[in-house]
């Protein structure tokens, strides 16, 4: 199996872990990121709560990381887009 094809079932896997949704009454349908990435959220949000950490740090930090998660997600979607139309 090439490099290239390796990343491109890595990545279809990765789109396929975003697309989790789940309905909220207010909000609409929200997605629901990946077990791992929810256990790191909820890590910043106790070492918030402990004090460890500046609340206003653990919201930077959060939202620089799902900011990036979404980027990743975006890009890896186009590219496979981009493959099937080849």
């Amino acid at each position: 199996m090439s490099t290239l094809t390796r990343h491109l079932s890595g990545s279809r896997e990765m789109v396929r872990a975003y697309c989790r949704r789940v309905e909220v009454p207010l909000l609409g349908e929200v997605a629901v990121p990946p077990p791992d990435k929810l256990a790191y959220y909820a890590g910043i949000g106790v070492l918030a709560a402990l004090q460890v950490i500046e609340w206003p740090l653990a919201l930077v930090i959060t939202a620089g990381h799902v900011l990036a998660d979404q980027h990743f997600s975006g890009l890896v979607k186009g590219v496979g887009e981009a493959l099937e139309t080849a």
